[in-house]
């Protein structure tokens, strides 16, 4: 890490704005941060290097939004995403990064066309499907498992919550409480596979700065936002991010 360059330097920082911003403003921004950090790092080394400072600004969004979790959406995905987070445990131990990048580009695509056009799917179907049990627990185990191998599970969560109606105060409160609990639960594996050292954690102290002003600049601009505007930004920077894997993914398979 010592070896970067200005450019690279400047662009972690970015980064580590971006990663504030996105806990406490626009959730599905996150998706730039994670392939920003990839673009500078092995693609490994920077899931490791990007734990602990997600853990830093949620931290900062669940001490501000406290007060607007709604705990039975989480509760009801605890065992799910705990078995997201084993499977993906093994996962990233074999598969490698551009493979992962292309199945989690597909992850993310699909589960917007669902959610956009789920009045019409529920109609042919004659079946609420988005609100069945068997689809939200579906949605726990890919949150576990994405978050697991690529701290990319905010588009998958967005859809989650935007099925619930939440406003964007409950919105930020409810996924700033469960990235937290699973970015914690991660941390252990992440130790275990090498990805997180006493190295990348000196280097996640320095980012500390940039994250806290991100955050500060997630809170004032959130109040700013419509609300329909706030979920149709959000759909779109996570189609955004879903369609930049899966280019990224068929790029290496070409070769």
């Amino acid at each position: 890490m010592s070896d970067l360059t200005i450019f690279q330097l400047c662009l972690t920082i970015l980064a580590a704005l971006l990663i504030g911003f996105s806990k406490t403003g626009i959730p599905s921004a996150g998706i730039f941060f994670v392939v920003i950090l990839a673009s500078i790092f092995p693609a490994k080394e920077s899931v490791g290097i990007l734990l602990p400072m997600l853990i830093a600004a949620d931290i900062v969004a669940v001490i501000y939004y406290r007060r607007t979790v709604v705990w039975k959406y989480l509760i009801k995905l605890i065992p799910w995403v705990i078995s997201g987070i084993i499977i993906g445990f093994f996962v990233l131990k074999s598969i490698t990064d551009d493979e992962l990048s292309l199945l989690l580009g597909i992850i993310i695509l699909t589960l917007i066309f669902l959610h956009i056009s789920k009045n019409k799917l529920e109609s042919w179907l004659q079946s609420n499907f988005t609100e069945s049990s068997l689809f939200l627990n579906f949605l726990g185990i890919l949150a576990g498992f994405t978050t697991m191998v690529g701290n990319a599970a905010g588009a998958i969560m967005a859809i989650y919550l935007l099925t619930k109606g939440l406003k964007k105060n409950e919105f930020i409160g409810t996924g700033a409480w469960f990235f937290l609990s699973v970015n914690v639960i991660k941390i252990p594996f992440f130790v275990y596979l090498g990805l997180i050292t006493p190295t990348t954690l000196i280097f996640n102290a320095w980012m500390i700065p940039a994250i806290l002003i991100g955050t500060w600049l997630g809170i004032k601009f959130l109040p700013r936002i419509p609300q329909n505007h706030f979920q149709t930004t959000i759909l779109a920077l996570s189609a955004i991010g879903g369609i930049k894997l899966i280019y990224d993914g068929v790029v290496y398979l070409m070769k």
